[in-house]
C-alpha cells in the first residue's frame, strides 16, 4: 500500500462492473467521492424496462438496510427520549421477557437475538408478497417468548430491533419519515421513507429480479420499518455521507465498537459494519430489498467513500465497493479459500446446520464466501455474518457470530412414521408430515417438499418465496413439538394437532 490515492484505478474497477449493466436491462450507479465532492459518477442499464430511460446517478431507488445508520442517527439525536441502555420493555409494555429485556443498543447492534419478523412470517407460510401492517406485526412480536439466542452473546442479523425502536419513537411523536426528509434537505439530498411498498414516492423506479428466463417486477407486502424504508438516489446518498464524514462526531458514534457480554468487539456498530482490507479498517453497510441492491463504504481517515445503488436483484454492491476501495488504496483483496471438506454438517449441541461447497459456506441458509485466514482457518470477513472455521478431523470447529461452534458430518436418519400427521402453530399456521415430506400452504399455494435428513431429528426442505429460495431446518423437539428454523428466525414452533 502507498499513501497515494489512485482515483483512476478505482474508477476503472467500478466501470468494469457498470459495463455489465446492459442498455436493455435494469441497471445502477456507482459514485466515488471525497471532501471536495464527486470524483466520478458512473451509471449503466435502465431505470425501467417499460420506458428504457437510462439509469443515472439521480435515479431514485430503495436503499433497504442502508437506512439503518440514518435511523440510528435519529436515535442518538434524542437522548432525552431514549437511551441505548434502556430495555425495550421500558418503552413497550406489551413485550414479554426475554424480548422485553433486550436493550435498545442490543436491538440496533445485532446482538439482541431478536427474531426477524419477515423470516418468522416465512416460517408460518406467509409469502414475501403477503400484505402486513405495523400494528398487527407489533402485536405478533408481543406474543413471542423466545429469542434466537441469549442477548449479548453473539451477532446475527435481524431487522426486528429497528422495527421495535421505531415504534418507541413513534409513540413519543417522532417519525423517521419527517426526520430523514428534513435531514436530507439540510445537506442537499432528497430522501423519503414510505411505510409500505405501494406508497407513492416521487421518481422511484421499479426493481427487478431474474427468474432464469426473463426479468420480473419486484414487490413486497411487509410493512417497511426504519430497518429499510429510505428511498433516494446515489447522488443524494453520497451528499449525506459526505456531510457525515465532514461533521465526524455522529459517524464516530455510529461506527464505534460495540461489545458482547464477554467483552469481545463485534465489528458491527449502530447500522454500520466494519470491513478490513489489508490492515486498514473501513466502514459501511449494504442493503437488499426484492429487486434493489445498495451499498456504501467509507474511509473516515481520508474522508472519502463509494456509493452503489441498483434496481436489479443480482448486483453485489459489497464486492463493487470493496474492489474500488482496494484499487484506490493499492490494497490486496482477500483470497478465497476452500479449506473445509464439502458436505452437510449438523451442530453438536443445538439445532443448526452447515453446508460447505468449495470456498463458500451456509449456516442456517445464510451463505458467505470463505477467505484464507492462515494456519488452515477460513473466515467470512463479514461483520454482519462473522464466521471463522477450520477442520478438526471430521469435524468443523470455530466461531459463528462470535460464538463457539462444533459441527459433525450429517447422516441419513429417516423421519419416524410416528411423527406423520398434522402440526399446528399457535399463530394459526399448519403443516403436514407424511412419507418423508412436509406440506405447507393452502389451495393453489399448497406445496409438498421433500425432507433431507441431517440426523438427530433434523431435516432440511427448500421453500420457494418469490425471488428467493430458502432452505428451512425442521427440528423435531419431542413427540409433541417441532420448530422451523432460518438464520434470522430460530423460534417458530408447531405442535401436534389434537
Amino acid at each position: 500500500m502507498t499513501n497515494e490515492l489512485n482515483w483512476q484505478k478505482a474508477q476503472e474497477k467500478a466501470q468494469g462492473f457498470v459495463r455489465g449493466w446492459q442498455a436493455d436491462e435494469p441497471g445502477g450507479a456507482v459514485i466515488g467521492f471525497d471532501r471536495q465532492g464527486i470524483r466520478f459518477a458512473l451509471a449503466g442499464g435502465v431505470e425501467s424496462l417499460a420506458t428504457l430511460q437510462p439509469f443515472t446517478a439521480e435515479t431514485v431507488v430503495r436503499y433497504a438496510s442502508v437506512t439503518k445508520h440514518a435511523f440510528c442517527s435519529m436515535v442518538l439525536a434524542n437522548p432525552h427520549l431514549i437511551s441505548l441502555e434502556d430495555q425495550l420493555g421500558d418503552h413497550l409494555a406489551a413485550l414479554k421477557s426475554p424480548l422485553a429485556d433486550v436493550t435498545v443498543g442490543q436491538a440496533l447492534d445485532m446482538s439482541g437475538g431478536l427474531p426477524d419478523t419477515r423470516e418468522c412470517l416465512t416460517l408460518l407460510g406467509l409469502s414475501v408478497y403477503t400484505s402486513t401492517e405495523a400494528k398487527p406485526l407489533l402485536d405478533f412480536l408481543a406474543r413471542q417468548t423466545r429469542l434466537n439466542f441469549e442477548a449479548g452473546t453473539e451477532i446475527s442479523y435481524s431487522n426486528t430491533g429497528y422495527r421495535l425502536v421505531e415504534a418507541v419513537l413513534e409513540r413519543k411523536g417522532l417519525f423517521f419519515k419527517d426526520y430523514i426528509r428534513a435531514a436530507g434537505r439540510d445537506v442537499g439530498a432528497i430522501f423519503d421513507a414510505p411505510d409500505v411498498w405501494h406508497d407513492p414516492v416521487s421518481g422511484l423506479v421499479p426493481g427487478y429480479w431474474h427468474d432464469g428466463e426473463k426479468w420480473q417486477l419486484s414487490a413486497a407486502g411487509l410493512h417497511i420499518s426504519a430497518s429499510g424504508s429510505m428511498t433516494g438516489s446515489a447522488l443524494s446518498l453520497a451528499r449525506w455521507l459526505e456531510a457525515l464524514l465532514v461533521e465526524g462526531k455522529v459517524l464516530d458514534r455510529l461506527a464505534g465498537r460495540r461489545l458482547l457480554k464477554n467483552g469481545r468487539a463485534s465489528g458491527y456498530g449502530l447500522g454500520i459494519a466494519e470491513t478490513i482490507l489489508g490492515k486498514r479498517r473501513f466502514i459501511g453497510h449494504g442493503g437488499s430489498h426484492p429487486g434493489y441492491k445498495t451499498c456504501f463504504l467509507l474511509d473516515p481517515e481520508k474522508s472519502l467513500g463509494f456509493v452503489i445503488v441498483s434496481n436489479r436483484e443480482d448486483t453485489n454492491g459489497s464486492k463493487i465497493a470493496q474492489e474500488a476501495m482496494a484499487a484506490l488504496h493499492g490494497l490486496p483483496l482477500p483470497s478465497p479459500a476452500a479449506r473445509l471438506k464439502d458436505g452437510f454438517y449438523l451442530e453438536e449441541d443445538i439445532a443448526s446446520w452447515l453446508v460447505v461447497k468449495g470456498a463458500t459456506a451456509a449456516v442456517l441458509d445464510a451463505e458467505d464466501a470463505l477467505y484464507d485466514d492462515g494456519d488452515g482457518w477460513v473466515s467470512s470477513r463479514s461483520s454482519t455474518s462473522p464466521l471463522r472455521l477450520t477442520m478438526r478431523y471430521d469435524a468443523i470447529i470455530g466461531d459463528i457470530g462470535h460464538a463457539t461452534r462444533r459441527f459433525l458430518p450429517a447422516f441419513d436418519e429417516p423421519l419416524d412414521p410416528a411423527l406423520y400427521g398434522r402440526w399446528e402453530s399457535p399463530e394459526g399456521a399448519s403443516l403436514i408430515l407424511q412419507d418423508g415430506t412436509v406440506t405447507m400452504g393452502i389451495g393453489p399455494t399448497r406445496r409438498q417438499m421433500p425432507l433431507k435428513p441431517l440426523g438427530r431429528g433434523c431435516f432440511l426442505f427448500r421453500l420457494q418465496d418469490g425471488p428467493w429460495s430458502k432452505r428451512v431446518l425442521l427440528h423435531v423437539m419431542d413427540e409433541r413439538r417441532l420448530e422451523l428454523i432460518l438464520s434470522r428466525a430460530r423460534m417458530v414452533e408447531y405442535h401436534r394437532a389434537l
